[in-house]
């Protein structure tokens, strides 16, 4: 595949990428930023070929990435296994994640912790359902419990606690013992272990009785 590079043209559709055309056909296409360091009339060993499409692989998956990443933040194991699915070489994604760490975008830390303060402000969750889901995304042990240390369960659970229990409160008077049972699976499966589900429904049904009562 060796030659002479006799055209440099950039993409109709995609402007920030230039197609290479060798002794007058076209040979592969690369990203602006490398295709500015060729110029017409130059000579490409097979080595080179290689190099500038294993460069323009790189960029290819980096850029796949950063679209998967621009909704909100993910885990590395995450970020690898979409690039895997697409089908891209384990080499590849080793440098894309290197290359994507090593800029801020990767951290699984930050990642967890963004995930813990994100759940216990729209969704509060257990310790126990907090990790369930920081290891489906392949987080390691110690990045998860760092991430839950701070999480207050009592308050998490009072504050789940409160908007379910608005939704079942006609339930107070006409079945209090069914506005216990419903309210105490939701904290259950939410994650919370039997000892603050019990204190935590306990403390709604005598606020809700004081409510009630006034």
């Amino acid at each position: 595949m060796a030659g002479k590079i006799t055209s440099l043209r950039f993409q109709k559709r995609t402007p920030d990428r230039v197609n290479v055309y060798l002794d007058g056909g076209f040979a592969f296409g690369l990203p602006a930023i490398e295709a500015a360091r060729l110029r017409v009339g130059q000579e490409l060993s097979d080595a080179d070929i290689e190099r500038l499409q294993a460069l323009d692989a790189i960029q290819k998956a980096y850029d796949r990435a950063v679209r998967f990443l621009s909704p909100r933040p993910r885990s590395e194991a995450e970020v690898r296994r979409r690039l895997a699915k697409a089908g891209i070489d384990a080499t590849v994604i080793d440098a894309v994640v290197a290359r994507l760490t090593g800029q801020g975008y990767l951290d699984d830390a930050e990642f967890a912790r963004f995930w813990v303060e994100n759940r216990q402000r729209f969704r509060p969750k257990g310790g126990r359902a907090l990790r369930q889901e920081l290891r489906q995304k392949g987080l390691a042990a110690p990045v998860i419990e760092a991430a839950i240390a701070d999480v207050d369960p009592m308050a998490a659970a009072y504050a789940a606690a409160q908007v379910k229990a608005s939704r079942l409160a006609h339930l107070i008077q006409d079945d209090p013992a069914a506005f216990r049972r419903k309210l105490s699976a939701f904290l259950m499966r939410r994650g919370f272990n039997y000892e603050i589900v019990a204190e935590v429904v306990t403390r709604l049904v005598e606020e809700l009785a004081e409510i009630d009562s006034e």
